[in-house]
């Protein structure tokens, strides 16, 4: 069974970036390689939470962003996660932000995600969190999703494979 990766609103973000710096160009390169190249290997979700943010605010991608996710499932939103959101705020996993960071990794944690797949490198995907978050998890009796971004996902040997044919 492929392992389940929860997308997180940052990768399609990522997949249409238009802004011309040097690392989001790399960011957006890297989001569109995994996505091509690897996501066929495991099986994506979402959660409501992504598509809600994806909705706000008025940028030139938003319809691609969205069409990006169109075909996957959303995880659904569990009584249980609410409690989980509030334990994460007060144990200062996350920012009191409900609605954020702290939301998608209750919704990774509790539906069992393998991966959650993020470029936000501040609140999620970063080091120095991670053993504080698999503690509290482990309190919870909750999984512990890898936290990670799609250049640290991707199958290096597939990649070159696949540009030698």
């Amino acid at each position: 069974m492929p392992k389940k990766v929860y997308i997180e609103t940052s990768i399609p973000s990522f997949y249409y970036e238009i802004r011309p710096e040097p690392v989001m160009v790399a960011r957006r390169e890297w989001t569109q390689v995994w996505w091509e190249t690897q996501r066929s290997h495991y099986e994506l979700v979402t959660g409501i939470p992504v598509l809600e943010e994806l909705e706000q605010g008025n940028y030139p991608t938003k319809q691609l962003t969205l069409e990006l996710l169109a075909d996957l499932p959303v995880l659904p939103l569990e009584e249980a996660i609410d409690d989980i959101v509030k334990e994460y705020i007060s144990r200062y996993i996350m920012p009191k932000h409900p609605l954020g960071d702290a939301l998608h990794l209750a919704l990774a944690s509790y539906h069992r995600c393998q991966f959650l797949l993020t470029w936000n490198c501040t609140h999620l995907a970063n080091a120095n969190k991670f053993e504080h978050i698999r503690h509290v998890n482990h309190l919870l009796g909750l999984s512990v999703p890898i936290i990670t971004t799609p250049v640290e996902l991707l199958n290096n040997e597939e990649i070159v494979k696949d540009d030698e044919r």
